[in-house]
């Protein structure tokens, strides 16, 4: 199917940057320095927590350095998804038990609304719509898999959830053949880019050193390394998320998976009409590839999916560059969704990395030993994840210094979790390219088959990749 995408702009970072503007570029380090913290990586986990650490601690010299500029990673290019998923919450219930594991789930839960108030205290303009997440099914396996996910996020403590059949889906948003929705108020919709530019002029204002263009090639106790220089202080913050393979010694940390998005050109008033989504949920649905999109703040839609998932040694692409078959392939998802907009324009497409744990865990860790600490794994949840993160480091830097305490942050499960390394290659590239392969076909065949038993081609593929 044509993706009406002949005069979209294709790469260029992002839409979220092409809306805003660049922004003006800060100096590179000028050579060797001195801090208390370094915090490696420009993007809303290292920004949040140098941003946080000033804020407790107004004495701490805080040094951001970053590769390229503020929020060029998964910062500036996710769909803007403010919402209370975290990667690995079931194998923490199994590692440390139920309870440990709905205190992190609570602690997601009170974080969505944590980025809104301080965004309101620090005057962040960032199209902030508190509207919840909205997932729907539009299999009977679909069905099946979002009922029982329902009852999971229930048995966390998620008691404001609720679950809709067709009609009350309907009357939310009109997704062709939507058979049920869940819905949970933990969520909220923002522009990624304006997010990352007020948080990185909120951290200035507190005094925070932002060094741009100035790429880490080396972390080690007490040193950060780069052309320019090098950069000495007690506390190393490692966060650097899709990019960490880039850093020396961790080529096979997390794996740099790869998303891809789509914006449409605005739509009309009786394309929204024929829609609805007058909510402004962020919206998903139960497909094994699943996608996630948005109504962005200027009346398009923004939705994402896994194109090409990987790239071959862990590299990254540059500029956000996507496949053409990608862009066909996430039109198509958006018309089977909504078929009133077959025909409407692509106005941008683009692509990013978030990081890939092999057990598919969120962590933040600090080594008491060597003052090294790093946070990410976020597996596509890291517009709220990564605020989270960045308060535990913050307080996991404040106890280890004798600035403060044990905190109920420095207490959840996910605090110090080890993970093993991902295979070398070229295993790594062939388990992620079949493991999606897998789950695709697995989609197609729900879609014909019509059973509400969930593909065990799906199952088997969760399975090799670790995440059950």
């Amino acid at each position: 199917m044509s993706s009406s995408a002949g005069n979209a702009v294709n790469g260029g970072i992002s839409f979220w940057y092409a809306d805003d503007g660049f922004p003006a570029p800060r100096e590179p380090l000028p050579g060797d320095a001195t801090a208390d913290v370094v915090v490696v990586g420009g993007g809303y986990t290292g920004l949040w927590t140098a941003y946080y650490l000033k804020k407790a601690a107004p004495f701490l010299r805080v040094t951001v350095l970053e590769q390229k500029f503020c929020g060029y990673g998964a910062s500036g290019r996710n769909g803007g998804w403010l919402y209370n998923g975290i990667a690995g919450r079931d194998r923490y219930a199994k590692l440390h038990g139920k309870e440990a594991a709905t205190r992190l789930q609570q602690a997601m839960n009170d974080t969505v609304d944590e980025v809104v108030r301080v965004a309101a205290e620090e005057g962040v303009e960032a199209d902030v719509h508190q509207g919840g997440v909205l997932e729907v099914a539009y299999t009977p396996a679909q069905l099946a898999r979002l009922k029982a996910f329902h009852a999971h996020e229930v048995s966390y403590g998620e008691k404001d959830r609720e679950l809709y059949g067709a009609k009350e889906t309907a009357e939310r948003i009109r997704v062709a053949d939507a058979v049920g929705s869940t819905w949970t108020p933990h969520g909220a919709r923002l522009h990624p880019v304006k997010l990352v530019k007020g948080l990185a002029a909120a951290a200035e204002a507190l005094g925070v050193t932002i060094h741009e263009q100035t790429p880490v090639t080396e972390i080690r106790p007490k040193h950060a390394v780069t052309p320019y220089g090098t950069v000495r202080a007690p506390y190393i913050l490692r966060c650097t998320e899709g990019f960490t393979a880039n850093l020396k010694g961790q080529k096979r940390t997390w794996l740099p998976m790869n998303s891809s998005m789509i914006a449409t050109e605005p739509l009309t008033d009786e394309q929204w009409a024929a829609i609805g989504w007058e909510g402004r949920e962020t919206l998903g649905d139960m497909a094994h590839a699943y996608m996630y999109a948005q109504r962005t703040a200027d009346g398009r839609i923004a939705l994402g999916g896994r194109g090409v998932p990987y790239r071959f040694g862990s590299r990254t692409d540059n500029d956000g560059r996507t496949q053409q078959a990608t862009i066909d392939a996430l039109y198509e998802i958006l018309v089977r969704l909504f078929p009133p907009l077959t025909g409407v324009r692509v106005a941008h497409a683009w692509s990013g990395v978030l990081g890939v744990p092999r057990d598919w865990c969120a962590t933040v860790t600090l080594d008491r030993s060597t003052g090294l600490g790093w946070a990410g794994g976020y597996v596509g949840s890291g517009v709220a994840t990564t605020n989270l993160a960045a308060r535990t480091l913050r307080d996991l830097v404040q106890q280890d210094s004798g600035q403060a305490g044990a905190t109920e942050l420095t207490g959840l499960p996910w605090v110090n979790h080890a993970v093993r390394k991902w295979e070398p290659e070229p295993f790594r590239w062939i388990g992620v390219h079949g493991m999606y392969a897998t789950y695709r076909t697995a989609d197609r065949r729900e879609l014909t088959t019509h059973s509400a038993e969930s593909s065990r081609l799906a199952q088997l593929a969760d399975r090799v990749a670790g995440r059950h």
